[in-house]
């Protein structure tokens, strides 16, 4: 199993939870809830209002996100869905733990109590410059203040 953090579309009351939940695609178990050890810009991008955290390590903010022990087949769904490794880029990164649920033997306890977990992340490092200069936020929500609702693949032209 391996750990992901997801900062987007992915989190639970999200538009796309949903892939998360579908064991058809693989299996995903909630670990808890945590933010990135290093500030990330997280910005809102493109016509149809995809959150992005853009790999630029120092700027933006400590991102917001949800922490998933997930197989082998939901993580090469993720790496599909995700358009990995054009649009976004699976790396590792440290995330703080804010709350803790995950269930499992010793390490798993120690990384908790540790409070930093290392996790899979898809950010991108391939996004025209122009997205630096939008606005950063520290965690994503479709139907947040920023009036950018996400459009779901589906829904798309």
């Amino acid at each position: 199993m391996a750990r992901v953090f997801v900062y987007g579309t992915l989190k639970k009351g999200q538009p796309n939870y949903k892939h998360m939940i579908n064991t058809a695609k693989g299996l995903a178990k909630f670990q808890g809830r945590g933010r990135t050890v290093e500030k990330y810009p997280l910005v809102i991008a493109g016509k149809y209002n995809v959150p992005y955290m853009l790999n630029i390590p120092g700027t933006g903010h400590h991102v917001a996100g949800e922490i998933y022990s997930v197989d082998d087949q939901m993580l090469q769904f993720l790496d599909e869905f995700e358009g990995c490794p054009d649009m976004y880029q699976r790396t590792l990164m440290r995330i703080e733990v804010v709350e803790w649920e995950g269930k499992g033997g010793a390490g798993e306890a120690r990384a908790a109590a540790e409070g930093i977990v290392e996790c899979f992340v898809y950010s991108t490092t391939t996004y025209p410059p122009e997205w630096v200069g939008l606005p950063y936020h520290d965690s994503y929500d479709s139907s947040g203040k920023h009036g950018l609702s996400y459009v779901l693949r589906e829904s798309r032209d």
